[in-house]
């Protein structure tokens, strides 16, 4: 497939991606490669990229624990720690391999530690390909808040391969999907309306449908890097999402969400609110309500949980000047940004979803 390009690095894929990963390793001077983990891509990734891997290169690997509570400084710290331990200079070369997690973290490690120094993305579950890989986005939580510390690092490529989804469990697959779904509604009706039965889906069918998301979204980055503009479109979802799934990650009572189940929830509840406000038809609502209800789990919330989620918007990042911004959708695969919203819209969006 040919590669995407990014701004200054490129977006490879499969046989294509290995060459060019190859060609920067002996051709970057590096000193040496430090490949980043997770305890799930330890086992099932790290084997697989190892055997793909062709550099004289000395490298390290380094482990952290799996899972959103892990995305803390605490985690950066330790992999800092190895880092300065194992004397790594400004000239290594640290590659990402594992999910959104791996991703975001080992991108806000290479480029805060010495400065910064090069890094490679790896992603090796479908969120991550169609989402954390691309734009330049890194950092990690804090007290439970998503991604509210970090900055924007371009990495020296990306490598999407899909034989790394072999191994990924169903519902990490439901959880990338969210992300391809969302792209869809903001930017291109005919791949909403494609990914809508996904029945006789195939490997290679799937292929394409990463590459296309990534399209998407790097089309929209390009125009607006640091998100000052037209790039908040890829919020849609995000701003209840991320609320109830900071509420989920902090509360031991109930399950923890994978960040697309939380964003499925979030599309749905912030397609209501764009119903509300006029901008879409019932019709288009309730079909975006069904195909998303059919493949995520309706999850349950009390009187009481919608509190602390509306609680939580406060912390959202597209707030400013203390008003809650929403990237709401239009007809037909267009987003509008900046919205302000009610509580009592995002509480009418909630009644409805549980009703």
């Amino acid at each position: 497939m040919i590669e995407i390009k990014a701004e200054n690095y490129s977006v490879s894929f499969g046989e294509q991606g290995f060459k060019n990963l190859t060609s920067i390793l002996s051709n970057g001077s590096y000193s040496k490669i430090f490949i980043l983990t997770d305890t799930n891509t330890t086992e099932y990734c790290l084997p697989y990229f190892l055997q793909r891997l062709e550099t004289t290169l000395p490298f390290e690997i380094i482990e952290i624990e799996d899972g959103e509570a892990n995305k803390n400084i605490e985690t950066c710290f330790d992999v800092w720690s190895v880092l300065s331990e194992f004397e790594a200079d400004r000239k290594c070369i640290f590659i990402s391999l594992g999910g959104g997690v791996v991703t975001d973290l080992g991108g806000f490690v290479a480029a805060t530690y010495k400065r910064g120094v090069d890094f490679i993305s790896i992603p090796t579950t479908l969120l991550a390909m169609v989402d954390a890989s691309v734009g330049g986005k890194t950092g990690v939580d804090l007290a439970g808040l998503k991604n509210q510390i970090g900055l924007f690092a371009n990495p020296q490529m990306v490598l999407i391969d899909v034989n790394f989804l072999e191994t990924l469990p169903g519902n990490e697959m439901r959880s990338g999907l969210a992300e391809m779904y969302k792209h869809g509604l903001i930017a291109d009706i005919s791949y909403w309306n494609q990914l809508k039965d996904l029945s006789n889906f195939t490997t290679n069918d799937l292929e394409l449908l990463i590459y296309h998301s990534v399209q998407l979204k790097n089309e929209i980055v390009l125009l607006d890097p640091k998100e000052k503009n037209i790039r908040k479109k890829l919020n849609f979802g995000h701003t209840l999402g991320h609320a109830i799934e900071s509420y989920h990650l902090n509360n031991e009572n109930i399950t923890t969400l994978l960040h697309g189940e939380a964003v499925a929830v979030g599309m749905i509840l912030e397609a209501n609110i764009s119903l509300q406000k006029g901008f879409i038809s019932e019709m288009y609502y309730n079909e975006i309500k069904h195909v998303l209800n059919d493949i995520f789990p309706v999850i349950e919330l009390s009187e009481k949980d919608i509190e602390e989620c509306l609680r939580l918007l406060v912390h959202d990042k597209k707030n400013e000047l203390g008003c809650i911004n929403f990237t709401l959708i239009k007809e037909n695969g267009e987003a509008i940004i900046n919205e302000e919203v009610s509580t009592e819209m995002i509480i009418n969006a909630f009644t409805d979803y549980l009703s």
